[in-house]
């Protein structure tokens, strides 16, 4: 016999979001996943010219789900991406220092230590990422928790893809974050591959917002690729969030057009389903909808590509006029250099 699945009631947030988008910041939107685009294809043909070392995650395809989310949160908010977030460190970081930290130059970020995408920047409160799958989560779920005792009305967002989610360290992250009602947004990006394992392979069901039913989260399913739904989308969590209405998990489908890496031939998908989710591309459903209200015209986008072409070009001569680190730095930023003093007594 079978049983009906139903979903858990948890209602969705009743608090107005106060991040209505203006014309003109439709358009900064605009240039930032268009920047994200363009700096990606670019470093895609520079590792495959052999200037820099390790490999690339390329995140073309996937630009609406890392560009907007970070787009106008605070800077007192944090953020933990993975390896595939290059869009959400272009929305709050200088092109030069992701650059220089791709090619893993001294005069980076990290000082040329961490992997080529593992995209963090304190200035702008970007999480490190590291490799131990959905520990990103897990530090958000700890920043959020920080946030609720002080008292702050800040955010921590994070970002998993699909195959993360069956991970222990995500499901904690999720629960914690659930039971206690913390400023979370915790975003799964199903592109429907976890490097080389198919989503069906993850969960018997197709919307990983199911996830949240278990801990009792607000959790949504959208179209990853629709630019305007994502931030609708985001923007709701996020006043969720700073109201104390705790922590929403937001899955949004989209699709990597390139291997997992720039050294995977991505041979276990078929042509057909890389074509179908190309024509889904988010920057031309988004430009359509621009030049479609007359917000933008072909004379400005020219306007904005080459303004992005010398930004990008820019950030390039920076990270390739940078020197490798000395190896002596390697046993440098090991441990938390401050002094602990003991209090008056």
């Amino acid at each position: 016999m079978k049983v009906a699945y139903e979903k858990p009631k948890v209602e969705k947030t009743t608090v107005k979001s106060d991040l209505e988008l203006t014309n003109e910041e439709k358009i900064e939107l605009y240039a930032l996943v268009l920047k994200s685009r363009m700096f990606d294809e670019r470093f895609r043909k520079l590792f495959r010219a052999g200037r820099f070392a390790g490999t690339f995650f390329s995140g073309v395809g996937q630009e609406a789900t890392t560009v907007v989310p970070c787009y106008k949160l605070l800077p007192q908010d944090f953020v933990g991406p993975s390896h595939r977030e290059l869009g959400c460190s272009i929305a709050r970081t200088p092109l030069k220092q992701i650059a220089a930290q791709i090619y893993a130059r001294s005069h980076s970020p990290d000082k040329g230590k961490s992997h080529p995408c593992s995209y963090g920047y304190k200035p702008s409160n970007i999480i490190t990422p590291a490799f131990t799958i959905a520990a990103q989560a897990v530090l958000a779920t700890g920043v959020a928790l920080a946030f609720k005792i002080r008292s702050e009305p800040y955010v921590a967002l994070s970002f998993v893809g699909e195959g993360a989610t069956a991970h222990g360290p995500w499901y904690e992250a999720i629960n914690f974050s659930a039971v206690h009602k913390l400023p979370n947004i915790f975003v799964v990006q199903n592109n429907l591959w976890g490097e080389s394992v198919p989503a069906r392979l993850v969960a018997a069901f197709e919307d990983f917002s199911h996830r949240a039913d278990g801990v009792g989260m607000f959790g949504v399913s959208i179209d990853g690729n629709d630019v305007l739904k994502v931030w609708e989308t985001v923007a709701s969590a996020i006043a969720r969030a700073r109201h104390g209405e705790g922590p929403t998990l937001i899955e949004m489908k989209t699709y990597r057009w390139y291997g997992h890496s720039e050294i995977d031939p991505a041979d276990y998908r078929s042509k057909e389903e890389v074509e179908t989710w190309m024509k889904k591309d988010p920057l031309p459903r988004y430009e359509k909808y621009l030049f479609d209200n007359k917000l933008l015209t072909l004379k400005e986008k020219k306007q904005i590509e080459v303004k992005l072409e010398a930004e990008i070009e820019e950030a390039v001569d920076y990270a390739e006029g940078g020197e490798y680190a000395p190896p002596e730095w390697a046993l440098e930023d090991v441990y938390a250099d401050f002094k602990v003093e003991a209090p008056d007594r």
